[in-house]
């Protein structure tokens, strides 16, 4: 979704109507996750993917026909539809695509209202029944408890009030999926599907180090979609003109602005300062954190050099075992672009356990559970 906002909020704020088709069930081996959208407006144009060119052309059909009144339709593609596959989803899973209407000013109002709540960072999430005994396409916007009113109805109180139990607790962990009730929101039941998408603001990535390996971290870490903080304590260093792409630039000590800062169980650390007196404190303080990556830049003699000044500094080994260093994957990087792309493909190795292998030299599913 946060790829085409500006768009939809666009056409929300100009009234113009559009078609929203959503993946909400990934079986098997897909290029996108739950979550993923394409949007179809009144002049035929599209924003965005759900399959990676799969299957948008026969989406495509399926938008205009919901736009021109069709009412939601849950749609479904992959090998065990051979009509699916003729239209070519040809990566070996199947798909479940919600396409959803927005033809009219109150429709549009209604999804606006979360699209801000998006676009601010505030975390919201949308319940939407897919089939049962509720009405499909029917819409909850879930806020956490303490943030805000929920908004719209599935149909009655009683799986309203299930829904938005269930769908505080997906939004606490980040979890976006399809959860099934009984009509009146009874649990351990099967009578309607809902869809839960959550929206939670964007990860964070703390570069520590204002050196022009830093830049090109920085870049590839918004392409990625983080929220980016460049960190450093000399000030001719830490400006934004050096770092036009990051979202913050704070000349303070490392250590002492990651103390002080927020750190969660999304957050990547990279330290390319490689300098003792600031990687030590950095870092002391850094292990203590759940943060999900903590890569740190320098030759293999630094990295012994540093794990002693740590030891030292009385961090014990489990904690050391946490530490991605020398930072990245070997690429063979030499330039400060490449060294980023290295260090990005650890991040993504991380977050989904991959191998780092080359694809060609493995077989199974080429996309991991999710």
């Amino acid at each position: 979704m946060r790829d085409i906002l500006p768009d939809l909020r666009a056409r929300c704020a100009d009234g113009v109507p559009f078609a929203l088709a959503t993946v909400v069930a990934v079986h098997g081996s897909a290029p996108r996750d739950p979550g993923a959208v394409m949007a179809v407006d009144a002049a035929g144009t599209v924003l965005g993917s759900v399959s990676g060119g799969c299957v948008e052309g026969d989406l495509y059909e399926v938008a205009r026909e919901v736009l021109a009144g069709a009412g939601p339709r849950l749609v479904s593609y992959g090998i065990s539809d051979d009509e699916a596959f003729g239209v070519g989803l040809t990566c070996g899973g199947t798909i479940e695509v919600l396409v959803r209407g927005y033809a009219s000013e109150g429709e549009r109002t209604e999804l606006a209202a979360l699209l801000d709540l998006i676009a601010a960072d505030r975390p919201v999430a949308e319940a939407t029944v897919l089939s049962g005994a509720a009405e499909t396409g029917a819409r909850l916007v879930v806020r956490p408890a303490d943030a805000g009113p929920t908004t719209g109805t599935l149909g009655n109180e009683g799986l309203d009030a299930a829904v938005t139990d269930d769908a505080r607790g997906l939004l606490a962990q980040g979890l976006t999926g399809i959860q099934r009730y009984g009509a009146h929101g009874q649990r351990r039941m099967q009578e309607v599907a809902v869809f839960v998408r959550t929206y939670a603001p964007p990860p964070r990535m703390l570069v520590f180090g204002a050196i022009d390996h830093a830049a090109a971290t920085a870049r590839i870490g918004s392409f990625l979609g983080y929220r980016v903080t460049v960190c450093d304590a000399r000030p001719a260093f830490a400006t934004r003109e050096r770092f036009p792409t990051a979202d913050e630039v704070v000349r303070a000590w490392p250590h002492t602005y990651l103390e002080s800062t927020e750190v969660d169980a999304r957050t990547v650390i990279c330290v390319l300062t490689h300098d003792p007196k600031f990687d030590v404190p950095l870092l002391v303080a850094a292990l203590s954190t759940p943060a999900a990556y903590i890569g740190v830049m320098g030759s293999r003699r630094t990295h012994h050099d540093r794990l002693a000044r740590l030891r030292a500094a009385g961090v014990d080994e489990a904690h050391l075992e946490r530490l991605a260093s020398p930072v990245g994957l070997d690429l063979g990087a030499r330039t400060p672009e490449e060294t980023a792309v290295s260090i990005a493909a650890e991040i993504i190795q991380h977050r989904w356990g991959g191998t780092g292998r080359p694809l060609g030299d493995l077989t199974g599913a080429i996309h991991r559970d999710r």
